[in-house]
Order: structure tokens, then C-alpha cells, then sequence
């Protein structure tokens, strides 16, 4: 008799479990989603940092002591519909100090689109409320307001930016600070002034790479390529077609250059 109770009460607790909800069979997990979750998780930005805004690719930089970036704007390709090249460039790299509210650009541009095939370079320094512009070598005593307009040349003026971006979870080393990467669509991006679309332009392809530093709140990398037809750039007297490349890399953050007159002025 005590052992048939035994088995009845054992059967009724089998019964109760299988009533019970905490008897619900588990779905099966699903290995590629815990990885992916474990790689976003690992490679999160932090906090507030999920998407990013950088309409000019060189925003915040004047909140920090110091710094320096390179910039490249270049276009590789053929007047529309003919088999006469077009080729631009402009290269340029900036210093600033926050200190004393110094700048210096030192700029190379070359360009075949309007007759004009040799390079010019051109340093330009802002120290406090006083400019200077040096060309070839030479240094323009009467540059007037040429000399601040070199001088405060920007990354966003010749590269553009983007203006909304999402955290891609990846994160690593770049030109020595802690970096995450960003993805963005085309309509985020923002090309500079200098590139004209039309009704007839036509966008191929495009390859990018958007790598934020929250810490500083800065890009520390942008590139940019892209195939396009039919785009006017740099004022050309005719749509171009071919291939638009964009560089910039920021350095040395928060380490102050010394920014003096230049040689010769």
C-alpha cells in the first residue's frame, strides 16, 4: 500500500509538470545570433555614441590644445564623352594650436580642368588676429584677405562630411588613439561645394570608411571613393566623369606644434 501511494504521488507530480509553464521546451539557440551578439556587445562605442554626426569631417577640433590633420581631395578621369583627360588634386595639411589661436595650412593643388597643369603650393598662418601667405616659396606682403582665406582653410571646405552615421561594432587602433568604426548611407554623405551633381549625374559605386575617436569627439579617418558620370568639379567648363577620391587622417591630438611666422614674411 505504501508503495502504491508512492508511485501515485510520483505520477501526480509528472502530470503537474507537464501543466506547469516552467515545462515550456526551450527553442533552439541559435549560434551565428549569439556570436553576432557577443561581437556588438564586445565592440560597442560607449555610451551615447551609437550614431554620429560630422556634416564638416574636422567638427570639434577647435575644442582641443592641439592637433594636426592630412586632407586630399582628387578626381581621376575624362571630360564626358570625350577621350580628353581630367584630372584634380589638392592636398593640404593643417596644424592648430588652441593656445594662442594659431593655424598653419600648407597646401599643394593641381589641376587639368581649365588649362591649368602646373601645382601651386601655398602655406598660409593664422597667428591670433594677423595672417600670412606664403606661394611657391615666396611671401605675399599684400595678400590681403587671400592670405585668411589659406590660412583657414578646412577639411570641411575640401572634403565634406557626413551627416548621420551608425556604429558598425568595430573598434581598434588608429594613428594611435582608440577608434570605432561607422557605416553610412549615401544620402548621408556630404561632398564639399566643389562637386556639382546635375540631372543627368550618376552615382556607380561607392567605398567608405568613417572612424570616430569619442573620446575627442573627433574623425580620426574618413575615406572616400566613389565612381561617378557626368559631375562638375572644381568649376570644369564640362561634366567629368571618372573616379573621386577622399583622405583625411587626424594626429597627434591634444600635443601643441609650434606655429610660427613663415620663413621669409
Amino acid at each position: 500500500m505504501i508503495q502504491r501511494f508512492s508511485i501515485f504521488v510520483w505520477l501526480l507530480l509528472i502530470v503537474a509538470a507537464c501543466q506547469s509553464d516552467n515545462n515550456i521546451i526551450p527553442t533552439l539557440a541559435n549560434p551565428e545570433a549569439i556570436a553576432t551578439g557577443f561581437i556588438l556587445t564586445e565592440n560597442a562605442p560607449p555610451t551615447g555614441y551609437d550614431t554620429v554626426s560630422f556634416s564638416r569631417i574636422d567638427a570639434n577640433l577647435e575644442e582641443l590644445a592641439g592637433w594636426r590633420y592630412e586632407m586630399e581631395f582628387e578626381f581621376i578621369g575624362r571630360f564626358a564623352r570625350t577621350p580628353r583627360e581630367a584630372n584634380a588634386r589638392t592636398q593640404a595639411t593643417v596644424s592648430y594650436q588652441q593656445l594662442s589661436s594659431s593655424r598653419r595650412v600648407i597646401a599643394q593643388i593641381q589641376q587639368d580642368l581649365q588649362g591649368e597643369s602646373e601645382p601651386f603650393q601655398y602655406e598660409g598662418v593664422r597667428l591670433g588676429p594677423d595672417t600670412f601667405l606664403v606661394r611657391d616659396g615666396v611671401c605675399l606682403t599684400n595678400a590681403g584677405t587671400d592670405a585668411a582665406v589659406v590660412a583657414d582653410l578646412s577639411a570641411g571646405d575640401i572634403v565634406g562630411g557626413v551627416e548621420i552615421a551608425t556604429t558598425a561594432a568595430q573598434k581598434q587602433v588608429i594613428n594611435g588613439v582608440q577608434v570605432w568604426r561607422y557605416d553610412f548611407d549615401l544620402e548621408a554623405l556630404r561632398l564639399p561645394n566643389n562637386v556639382m551633381f546635375g540631372d543627368d549625374s550618376v552615382i556607380l559605386s561607392l567605398v567608405h570608411e568613417l572612424w570616430v575617436a569619442p573620446e575627442y569627439d573627433a574623425v580620426v579617418r574618413y575615406y572616400v571613393t566613389m565612381e561617378v558620370e557626368n559631375v562638375i568639379v572644381n568649376e570644369s567648363p564640362l561634366p567629368v566623369s571618372g573616379s573621386l577620391i577622399i583622405r583625411y587622417d587626424l594626429y597627434d591630438i591634444g600635443l601643441v606644434p609650434n606655429i610660427n611666422i613663415p620663413f621669409g614674411c
